[in-house]
């Protein structure tokens, strides 16, 4: 693995790494506590999880972390699940997001960009932004809001979704949240578990040059949510508050200085919500004080994150990653929201949005990257993306090709830029591995493991693999895993979603490498890996392969064990408009992955789908899909609140009833 591409696509210049956060932390952790002054970035990993608690103790000076009561020692009982972190110890995290707005320099400029579909840039500055936060918490302490209760957000990408958070996490309360996309069941099955005591609500919202009018919708979770005392109107479409709704507006008008409650380390901050493809949603809660230096490492760090930059992701309120945009402001970083449809007017709107804010880190999916690339769209000629430093992606792995088409569109127009493809999971909310901003970048690879992270490849036996697929396992705590599941009074639903397979080791359930030189390959979820005559292959392989073909639009591979000990690999394609399967592009596909995987990757069978089905944040189905071509029921094999279109998958349930 680690030989195939020897050179790398971008290096970094030495005015880049000199001026690195990462490169003078490292520095300061040598004289202050004896980290390693050479070897790198290697030699530093090494030190940070072989000195776990040093590293982390490093990490909350080098930030200024503020203890409203110190800590007894860095960590308690480290076990996992269970380890507990910085006990005795109390703080803020919205404290510490509001904090670059106490410098009067800085509170005339901006804390948040926001941008809808006309992609023309709305400025919060940092002053206004700690005055509503102070009059929203304090308005919340009225409405009888305690530490604990949970507060609730049906709200697009907007300053108000931000500011509705920072005051939840002001006052000690939980936030959680979904995108107005989600219809009724979706967010009752997410909302319903929790029992939010405050439901902040947009009347609608706009995507793709049309007006989505939510109404019906707040009032049907309104009639399903019993335990709400208040619900807070946002009238995005310009709509009167309905009856007994209290308006934003006047929720937000005082001008009120931000009071911060000082709550244990491990009080929860937010609830998240995974994919939840089979069953409810899990409810993973991470705590104030494990998310807040996690993402300082993270922002801070990995992504070189500052005062003078300008951080964009695309995102919605219903992932991980919004959450990690926010935390953006704990480096007194300017954060762009971009609330409207990732393609819109065109598939360039995403590097407009870049453009017009001034984006010095543009995060996005991988998925747009190859939109981009097919579109033949020329992001670095046809707009000044001159700020830009690191272009970022996640969501699914970013294929080889997806790594020299930015690489080429930024060579030939503003010179190289930096590429981190990174991956983690909202299980944490973080990564375990990506961006290292004084790394080489290799073609198809993730620079690192991060901080702190005791990332692994492991084979069945639970020994480490070098140059081998094995499962992504961390082996150490970090400090933003769940301290619970809601809902899971004796921990077991946590248990076995981590720590069934190897006790006391988090299985993640993704396949990768780990490379002679310490980089990291992605090669997709473990549960639904291709295990053909005893060889593991990743399914992004298959769909980078033959999603370069124009006709095809979408695919979705499906390995599944027979009862009589064989194994079927259907390919399901979607193509692309005007496109027919004929024998001739039957015959393409198959040739194209023979030449370009090997002749052990072609599929069983090439069957057209009418569309490819996926989770509401944009991940490709694949394990239910497996379950209904094993002859699972429907309604046994997926959670339909999970799915973008529950129809699609219809076809998948014939199709396994007919095989059986």
């Amino acid at each position: 693995m680690s030989s195939s591409n020897p050179s790398p696509l971008w290096k970094p210049d030495q005015q880049r790494i000199a001026g690195a956060q990462i490169t003078r932390f490292q520095a300061w952790a040598a004289e202050h506590h004896g980290a390693p002054a050479t070897g790198g970035y290697e030699a530093l990993h090494r030190w940070s999880v072989d000195e776990l608690d040093t590293f982390w103790k490093a990490v909350t000076e080098w930030f200024d972390v503020r203890f409203s009561t110190p800590y007894t020692r860095v960590l308690g009982d480290r076990s996992m699940p269970g380890a507990e972190w910085f006990p005795g110890a109390t703080l803020n995290y919205a404290e510490h997001a509001l904090r670059a707005g106490e410098d009067p320099e800085r509170a005339d400029t901006p804390a948040v960009l926001h941008a809808d579909e006309s992609h023309e840039p709305t400025p919060v500055t940092w002053a206004e932004l700690r005055r509503q936060v102070g009059s929203l918490a304090a308005e919340l302490r009225g409405l009888g809001v305690r530490p604990g209760d949970r507060v609730s957000g049906y709200l697009p990408n907007v300053p108000e979704a931000v500011v509705a958070f920072l005051a939840t996490a002001s006052v000690g309360a939980v936030w959680t949240s979904c995108a107005p996309d989600f219809g009724a069941r979706s967010v009752l099955d997410r909302f319903q578990q929790v029992e939010p005591v405050v439901l902040f609500t947009v009347d609608g919202y706009r995507y793709g040059g049309k007006e989505h009018d939510r109404r019906d919708t707040v009032a049907e979770l309104r009639g399903e949510l019993p335990t709400l005392r208040a619900v807070v109107h946002i009238p995005l479409l310009g709509t009167t508050a309905p009856e007994g709704a209290l308006e934003w507006s006047a929720l937000t008008a005082a001008d009120t200085a931000p009071v911060f409650e000082a709550v244990p380390f491990d009080h929860p901050l937010w609830v998240l919500y995974s994919s939840g493809t089979t069953g409810l949603p899990k409810a993973i809660v991470q705590s104030q004080g494990g998310i807040l230096v996690e993402h300082l490492k993270q922002a801070g760090l990995h992504c070189d994150l500052g005062p003078d930059d300008r951080f964009f992701w695309y995102t919605s309120t219903g992932w991980m990653m919004w959450n990690f945009l926010v935390s953006g402001l704990l480096t007194g970083s300017t954060i762009v929201l971009y609330d409207g449809s990732p393609g819109y007017p065109d598939t360039a709107a995403q590097w407009r949005v870049a453009e017009r804010t001034g984006a010095t880190l543009f995060g996005t999916s991988a998925a747009y990257v190859m939109a981009c690339r097919k579109a033949e769209v020329h992001p670095a000629r046809d707009f000044d993306l001159s700020r830009v430093q690191c272009v970022a992606t996640t969501g699914s792995p970013l294929p080889p090709d997806g790594f020299r088409w930015l690489h080429d569109e930024f060579a030939d127009a503003s010179g190289e830029v930096w590429i981190a493809s990174v991956s983690g999971g909202t299980d944490v909310c973080s990564c375990f591995a990506g961006a290292v901003p004084t790394l080489p970048v290799h073609i198809g690879e993730l620079q690192a493991p991060c901080l702190g992270t005791d990332l692994q490849s492991w084979d069945p036996q639970g020994k480490p693999l070098i140059d081998g697929v094995g499962e992504l396992v961390v082996t150490n705590p970090m400090p933003s895993m769940p301290i619970r599941f809601w809902n899971d009074p004796d921990g077991s639903r946590y248990h076995d979603s981590y720590f069934d397979t190897y006790p006391g080791v988090w299985r993640h359930g993704d396949w990768i490498t780990v490379t002679a030189r310490g980089s990291v390959v992605i090669h997709g979820r473990s549960d639904s890996t291709l295990n053909r005559q005893g060889v593991r292959m990743g399914s992004a392989d298959i769909y980078e392969a033959v999603e370069r073909l124009p006709e095809i639009r979408e695919s979705l591979v499906i390995g599944v064990e027979q009862p009589d000990g064989g194994y079927w690999m259907p390919l399901f394609i979607h193509l692309a408009p005007g496109a027919v399967l004929d024998d001739g592009l039957r015959d393409r596909i198959k040739r194209t992955i023979r030449e370009q995987l090997s002749p052990r990757h072609v599929p069983d069978e090439v069957i057209e789908v009418p569309a490819v089905p996926h989770t509401l944040t944009g991940k490709r189905i694949e394990v239910p899909v497996k379950r209904l071509l094993q002859g699972t029921p429907l309604d046994k094999a997926v959670n339909a609140g999970s799915v973008d279109n529950i129809e699609l998958l219809h076809f998948y349930e014939r199709l396994g009833r007919e095989r059986a």
